[in-house]
């Protein structure tokens, strides 16, 4: 493994089971549990670097598919790579692209090589195998980069999810083989659709192309949350335990708490910036959709437990109002607090777990609006 990589257990919660770690990247150290906000077009929508930071995230996610599609991989490389493009001094962790490819049903087909689609832009033809997401990932310079995988849709059956996992493997082989940049970790990703069998199969074979992280993908894809659970709960006993655990596309609060007390150290989500955009907010009183008319003269602020630069200077009916006549400043300020929200939760959970009272947490968490009203 690149000495450039490392992960450390801090602190294991003698309630729980859930850990505090660190994993160091060359871009920086981040705590973990952490969430990881995303920038999919190398921004995260409506707000600055700087405000990010300032919001407390320690690493952001990019993505492949759409960075491929424009400006292309070549110009950011040309630029410095993605971390001098966007101007991000911190640690950035590029997904595959295959899960965009997977929601192109329509107008893309999966072969053994690779899979074959139509730009949603203009309709041209491309090619991305795996040797192809590696040489995008490369080139963008991102600290983690993800395997190239195929993500089975809710509702398949065990043979075209079978089918589905083992295209994953044979590409994390083959993505494997072509990586070299030790500057970069590539994190392979477990599949097998809502069946334990192949979940437990996918992650035994998985494993071994590990090194400093590991990625559960093709859950949140619309099944019920407590068939997410029970999957999380089988795979747990057979995780490493020397490297991270990510869930990929996870980000409401109920989803974190519960994937943290089920061994997850690494969430991302582009659900805060999207509800935010459309007038919904995450708070310790639970879901606000500052939209709503019985906000009209609501002069309180959007949470009052939070410190962020929304909460602090505007109010609800403020929020509305900019909301509701599309002015740019509203789904900025609800995305920035939808952040900070969730990247404060996040230091709630490693506060709860150093200090061995995260079952705890779970069960006052439970029993919050912020778990009841979400």
């Amino acid at each position: 493994m690149s000495d450039k990589f490392s992960y450390k257990t801090i602190h294991v919660c003698k309630q729980s089971g859930a850990r505090v770690g660190e994993l160091t990247t060359p871009h920086g150290v981040i705590r973990t549990p952490v969430f990881m906000p995303v920038g999919t077009q190398a921004t995260v929508k409506t707000l600055t670097p700087y405000e990010v930071k300032d919001a407390g995230a320690s690493i952001i996610l990019s993505n492949t598919y759409h960075l491929y599609m424009r400006p292309g991989h070549k110009l950011v490389e040309k630029a410095g790579g993605l971390h001098k493009f966007m101007n991000w001094d911190r640690p950035i962790l590029t997904d595959s692209g295959g899960f965009q490819v997977f929601s192109l049903a329509g107008i893309r087909k999966i072969t053994p090589e690779g899979v074959t689609f139509n730009s949603h832009i203009d309709g041209s033809r491309h090619l991305i195998t795996p040797e192809k997401s590696m040489e995008i990932q490369n080139s963008l310079g991102s600290d983690i980069i993800m395997a190239f995988d195929v993500c089975s849709e809710y509702g398949a059956d065990h043979t075209q999810a079978e089918k589905a996992m083992r295209i994953t493997l044979d590409w994390l082989d083959r993505c494997k083989k072509y990586h070299s940049r030790d500057d970069q970790m590539l994190f392979p990703i477990i599949q097998g659709n809502m069946y334990s069998d192949l979940r437990l199969k996918s992650l035994k074979e998985t494993v071994p192309y590990a090194e400093c992280g590991i990625a559960i993908g093709g859950l949140s894809v619309g099944e019920p949350k407590d068939v997410m659970y029970k999957l999380m709960d089988e795979m747990r006993p057979y995780y490493p335990q020397n490297m991270p655990r990510y869930l990929m596309g996870v980000g409401s609060p109920d989803c974190l708490v519960e994937g943290v007390l089920r061994g997850i150290d690494m969430f991302d989500c582009v659900l805060p910036t999207r509800i935010a955009r459309n007038g919904t907010a995450f708070t310790s009183q639970g879901k606000v959709v500052v939209r709503n008319g019985k906000y009209k003269e609501d002069f309180t602020p959007l949470d009052p437990n939070c410190n962020c630069y929304c909460c602090q200077n505007y109010t609800k009916a403020y929020l509305r109002h900019l909301v509701n006549v599309e002015e740019i400043l509203g789904g900025r300020m609800l995305s920035l607090h939808n952040i900070t929200y969730l990247i404060n939760l996040m230091q709630r959970i490693r506060d709860a777990i150093m200090e061995d009272r995260f079952l705890d947490f779970v069960n006052e968490f439970r029993n919050s609006p912020e778990y009841t009203n979400m």
